[in-house]
């Protein structure tokens, strides 16, 4: 029986997102080189490789996503592996600025019932979404992702304050910081059945917002963690898919 896949989230050029230093990126076919074995004891956060499991990579998701391995010892917590020697295998390929924003449209639809029940006259969280698969099928302009992500955002002023552009150079990091944000904020939505928060998932799925407020890292409760479970699933649609269909 192969041992389960694990995962790895990078910046684009393998800068880690949380920390300091590169990663050594697979070249084609080819695996990357193993990392410097880290020495001391393994502490996660503070001493050691971080890696994903499955179950994890919602958690961390951001512009490149890698398979990778370990080998030697390890540690685990609620949301990672700590390991001593790491290595990236392959890039995954599915995960692109497309798919992010396709991926964050679809957290964000399935919250917009919180906004709706209340507020059923507003359509301005659901035109957002729309225009925002529009872009990712390269049927609309940045200027009316933008246009709609604001007119999101003013559904609430909670959303408003955190629905801005964040400060990445990359589109597919934007991307990817939507995808995030849309993700936690949609979770967070129903585990409190929050029509702020539906609103903001909304204003995130279309413009390249980053979920900078605490509050926007979900409510552990059986919603919410049916909705990550939820969330787990779909996104794992679109990476193990050979073809993704918009």
């Amino acid at each position: 029986m192969s041992a389960p896949r694990l995962y790895k989230v990078l910046g684009l050029d393998g800068s880690a997102r949380i920390g300091k230093g590169k990663w050594l990126l697979p070249r084609g076919s080819r695996p990357g080189e193993w990392m410097p074995p880290i020495e001391g004891e393994l502490v996660a956060c503070k001493c050691g490789y971080h890696l994903c499991r499955r179950a994890d990579l919602i958690h961390w998701i951001g512009p490149a996503i890698y398979e990778a391995e370990y080998r030697g010892e390890r540690i685990e917590t609620d949301d990672k592996i700590v390991v001593r020697e790491a290595r990236l295998v392959r890039t995954i390929e599915t995960w692109n600025e497309k798919t992010a924003r396709l991926f964050a449209c679809d957290c964000a639809e399935r919250a917009l019932k919180h906004y709706e029940r209340k507020y059923p006259n507003d359509d301005r969280p659901r035109k957002a979404i729309e225009i925002a698969r529009r872009f990712a099928r390269g049927e609309a302009t940045k200027k009316e992702l933008l246009a709609a992500a604001y007119d999101a955002a003013y559904a609430n002023a909670a959303a408003y304050d955190a629905a801005y552009d964040a400060a990445y150079a990359n589109a597919a990091a934007r991307a990817a910081a939507a995808a995030y944000a849309a993700a936690r904020a949609a979770a967070y939505a129903y585990a409190a059945d929050d029509a702020a928060y539906a609103a903001y998932a909304a204003s995130a799925a279309s413009a390249a917002a980053y979920a900078a407020s605490a509050a926007a890292y979900a409510t552990r409760t059986a919603a919410s963690d049916a909705e990550r479970k939820w969330q787990t699933e779909h996104l794992f649609e679109y990476l193990d898919a050979e073809v993704v269909q918009i």
